[in-house]
Formats: C-alpha cells, structure tokens, sequence
C-alpha cells in the first residue's frame, strides 16, 4: 500500500477535526465552510501526491486515512 508523507497526514488530520467541529453543531453554511475547504485542501494533495510518485490515488487517500482514524493499527 502506498505510504502518505506527513504531511497529506497532517492535511487528513485536520479535515477529519474540521468534520468534528461542523457536524457536532446544527448546520450551517459558514459553519461547515471549514471543513470544506480543509477536505479540498486534502483532496488536492493526495491528488498531487499520487501523480508524483506515480501511486495509486485511492490507495493513498485510504492509508492516510487509516493512520488518522485507526491509529491503532500502526502505520504499515
């Protein structure tokens, strides 16, 4: 599986607090305007991380994800 830099961790991370924070508020607009922009910021760079290191984007998002949200599974 394809192994995210630090720093796509680090964007995970704060999109997944950014989640936190919208969702446990009633919506609004500029309520979940932060979470939005931290997932686009996210988004664009597993996109960009994928592409220069010729890695498979999906996989890449997913083991992001997985070191964020299941730190208990280790890294690898």
């Amino acid at each position: 599986m394809a192994k995210p830099s630090e720093n796509l961790i680090n964007l995970c991370r704060a999109a997944v607090e950014a989640e936190r924070e919208a969702t446990s508020k009633p919506y609004t607009e500029e309520g979940w305007a932060p979470w939005r922009a931290a997932a686009e910021t996210f988004q664009a760079a597993v996109t960009a991380e994928a592409a220069a290191a010729g890695a498979d984007r999906a996989k890449l998002e997913q083991a992001a994800k997985k070191v964020v949200l299941h730190p208990e599974l280790g890294e690898g």
